[in-house]
């Protein structure tokens, strides 16, 4: 059941989206990128309280992804990536990303913080942050 709605143009969306951040990282790196984009559109909190679908979340401004000024981001979704959309957009969760709102790629080591947030883990490149459950307490 999904956790958030979402129409087939939504999850196609979504899928270029965590094809274009994280294709590098495989499979679960990509599952973790599209955690991190769920999250922001179900937390209704810090800099998301005004996002609400998939597409606002994929475009928002300031505070939305790198991928999107990319030409790779705008090649047609592939199945195995829309397949990837689809299980986020059902639930499933991977840690460090379970309730993450941020990943970011650091030349080094991941700081213990990002933008006053904790640092949850790191998979490969990207390291991830989530808000404190008293902050984001939907996410």
């Amino acid at each position: 059941m999904a956790v958030v709605r979402a129409t087939e143009k939504e999850v196609q969306l979504l899928a270029r989206l965590m094809r274009a951040e994280a294709e590098g990282e495989g499979n679960l790196g990509m599952l973790m990128v599209g955690n991190v984009g769920v999250n922001r559109v179900r937390g209704d909190c810090l800099d998301f309280g005004n996002i609400r679908t998939i597409q606002q979340m994929v475009f928002q401004r300031p505070g939305g992804f790198e991928a999107t000024t990319k030409g790779y981001f705008y090649q047609r979704a592939r199945e195995q990536d829309i397949r990837l959309a689809r299980r986020v957009i059902n639930g499933e969760r991977f840690h460090p990303a379970t309730r993450s709102l941020w990943f970011f790629m650091p030349e080094g080591d991941c700081p213990a913080q990002w933008w006053n947030q904790w640092n949850t883990g790191r998979f490969k490149s990207h390291c991830f942050y989530s808000p404190s459950e008293s902050d984001c307490p939907t996410v």
